[in-house]
C-alpha cells in the first residue's frame, strides 16, 4: 500500500516513558513521516486500576516525557478514556494510517492490545508492536519440552545464553512536524493525592533524566558491594531503579549495560555486576510467568496452597499496614513504605512473611496493599514475589521457611539504624534491645523513654506460637496435595 509521506504515524506511549532505547519511537521516526506521540489514560476494559502511589509517579513522569519531546520539536498529546476510541479519534484528526507501540505483556493488556490491533488493521491502519520493556520477549525462552520455564536458574541461563545487547540509541534529535492537536490538561486527571496529601515524604525524581541519575549514582556507589549491601536496609546499596523500570523511563538493557561496562572497566567486581544483572533477570522471570500463567495475581501457582486456612484478622491487618505490630523491623518497613512509596527488598520479605505466616492472612491482601502504596508496583513482580514468600509460587521459598522478625532484624540491621530511623520512638534504645524492646529491662526502657503499650505497641502476636500455627496450617496443604495425588 502506497503511503503519502505527509501522512503522520501515531506513537502510542504506555509504560515506555523515555526517548533513549525506545524501539517504537526509533521505528516510527524511521518511516520519515511526522510522529504524533500520545499517552492515553485508560482505566477500563478489565485492566487493573493503578494504585495511588503509581498515579503519583505518573503525574510527574508524563510532564518529564512531554518536556523531552518538546525539546525535540514534538508535543505529547494526552487523552483519557477507552484506548481504541481515543486512537480512532486521533486517527480521524490526523489522517494517520499507522500506530507504533511497545508491547505490554500482562495478560489483560496483551489481549486488549491484540483486539485493538485487529480492529484497526481491519480498517486499514497498520499496528506495529515492539519489545521495549523486557530483556526477552515472553515466548522467546522455552524449556526443553517447549513450555515456559518455572524455575529461575534455568531461565536465567537460557536468557544469558540468548542475550544480545541491543545497540544503544538516544532517540531522534528532530521530531518537528507534529500537527497541533487538542490535549487534556494533566491537572484535570487529579492523579496526585490532595486531601490528605500522603505523598509529602516521597523523595523521587520521576522521568528519564531521574532514571539516568539513579543508575549513574548506583553504579558509582552501591554496585561495588551490591551482593552483601543489598541485604542491609540502613545502607544505600540498592539501585532504587524499580519504579523507573516499571514505567519504562529506562530500559533494563541500559541498566545491564551500565553494570557490565563498570565491571569490564575494573570499577566494580564482576560478581557484583552479575548479581545485579541476575536481579534484572528475576524481574523478567516474573513477567514471563505472569504472561504464561494469567491467574498469578489471584490464584496460587501451586493450587494446593489455596487450601490454606487463612484467617480473617482486620485488626491485625490494620496494625500491619500502619506499622504498629510491635515488631520493630516489620513496623519500620511498613512506615518506610507509607512515607516514601518504597520499601527495602530484604524488609519486603520480612513484612510479607510476618503477614502470611505470623498472622496467617492471605497473601493477596498484602499484594493489594503493596499495589496501592508502592511507586514500583508491578503486576508480575508483585504477584510473583508475594507468592514466593507464601511458598505457593514458581520456584518459591518453602512455606516452612518462616522468618523470625527479631533475628532477621538483628542479622540485617545489627546496629538498629534502620529501625531507629523509621520508628523514632525507639531511637534511644541500645542496639541490643531495639529489635525486641519487650525483653529490655524496665530501667533501660525508662531511660530510653519507651513505654510499651503506650509510646510503642507490644507485639500483637507471639512469634513462637504463630510459627506453630503456621506449620499446622501447612499440614492442610500437604493433605490437599495427597488427596489430589490419590484422585
Amino acid at each position: 500500500m502506497a503511503t503519502d509521506s505527509a501522512t503522520p504515524v501515531i506513537l502510542w506511549f504506555r509504560r515506555d516513558l523515555r526517548l533513549a532505547d525506545n524501539p517504537a519511537l526509533d521505528q516510527a521516526h524511521a518511516t520519515g513521516r511526522s510522529v504524533v506521540p500520545v499517552y492515553i489514560h485508560d482505566e477500563g476494559k478489565g485492566l487493573r486500576a493503578q494504585g495511588g502511589a503509581s498515579l503519583w509517579w505518573l503525574d510527574r513522569s508524563l510532564p518529564a516525557l512531554a518536556a523531552s519531546l518538546q525539546e525535540r520539536g514534538a508535543t505529547l498529546i494526552l487523552r483519557r478514556g477507552d484506548s481504541e476510541a481515543e486512537l480512532r479519534r486521533l486517527i480521524a484528526e490526523t489522517g494517520a494510517d499507522a500506530v507504533f507501540m511497545n508491547r505490554l505483556f500482562e495478560p489483560d493488556a496483551w489481549s486488549r492490545d491484540a483486539d485493538i490491533a485487529h480492529a484497526l488493521e481491519g480498517d486499514g491502519v497498520e499496528c506495529r508492536g515492539f519489545n521495549g520493556k523486557l530483556l526477552a520477549r515472553p515466548g522467546s525462552l522455552l524449556n526443553g519440552s517447549g513450555g515456559p520455564y518455572k524455575v529461575f536458574t534455568p531461565f536465567m541461563k537460557a536468557l544469558r545464553a540468548q542475550a544480545e545487547l541491543p545497540a544503544h540509541t538516544t532517540g531522534p534529535r528532530d521530531l518537528a512536524g507534529t500537527p497541533a492537536l487538542a490535549s487534556d490538561d494533566l491537572k484535570a486527571w487529579r492523579l496526585s493525592p490532595t486531601n490528605p496529601d500522603w505523598s509529602k515524604g516521597f523523595d523521587w525524581t520521576p522521568g528519564e533524566r531521574g532514571a539516568a541519575e539513579a543508575l549513574k549514582g548506583f553504579v558509582a556507589g552501591g554496585l561495588s558491594d551490591y551482593a552483601a549491601g543489598r541485604d542491609r536496609p540502613s545502607v544505600a546499596a540498592t539501585s532504587r531503579l524499580s519504579p523507573h523500570l516499571h514505567f519504562g523511563e529506562i530500559s533494563p538493557w541500559q541498566a545491564w549495560r551500565a553494570a557490565r561496562d563498570a565491571a569490564d572497566a575494573g570499577k566494580v567486581p564482576s560478581n557484583e555486576a552479575d548479581k545485579f544483572i541476575a536481579e534484572l533477570i528475576w524481574r523478567d522471570f516474573s513477567a514471563h510467568l505472569l504472561h504464561h500463567f494469567p491467574t498469578l495475581p489471584e490464584k496460587a501457582f501451586r493450587p494446593e496452597f489455596d487450601a490454606l486456612p487463612w484467617r480473617e484478622d482486620a485488626p491485625g491487618f490494620a496494625a500491619w499496614t500502619r506499622g504498629q505490630t510491635g515488631y520493630p523491623i516489620v513496623d519500620a518497613g511498613m512506615r518506610q513504605l507509607w512515607t516514601t512509596g518504597w520499601m527495602h527488598n530484604r524488609v519486603r520479605m520480612i513484612v510479607a512473611s510476618f503477614l502470611i505466616k505470623d498472622l496467617l492472612i492471605d497473601w493477596r491482601q498484602g499484594e493489594e496493599w503493596f499495589w496501592d502504596t508502592l511507586v514500583d508496583a508491578d503486576l508480575g513482580s508483585n504477584s510473583q514475589n508475594w507468592q514466593w514468600v507464601a511458598g505457593s509460587g514458581a520456584d518459591a521459598s518453602p512455606y516452612f521457611r518462616i522468618f523470625n522478625p527479631v533475628t532477621q532484624g538483628q542479622k540485617f540491621d545489627a546496629d538498629g539504624l534502620y529501625v531507629k530511623r523509621w520508628c523514632p520512638e525507639l531511637a534511644q534504645l541500645p542496639a541490643r534491645w531495639v529489635h525486641a524492646p519487650w525483653e529490655a529491662p524496665p530501667e533501660v526502657l525508662r531511660d530510653a523513654g519507651v513505654r510499651l503499650g503506650t509510646t510503642y505497641p507490644r507485639p500483637i502476636v507471639d512469634h513462637a506460637k504463630a510459627r506453630l500455627r503456621a506449620l499446622a496450617a501447612l499440614k492442610t496443604v500437604s493433605a490437599e496435595r495427597h488427596d489430589a495425588a490419590g484422585d
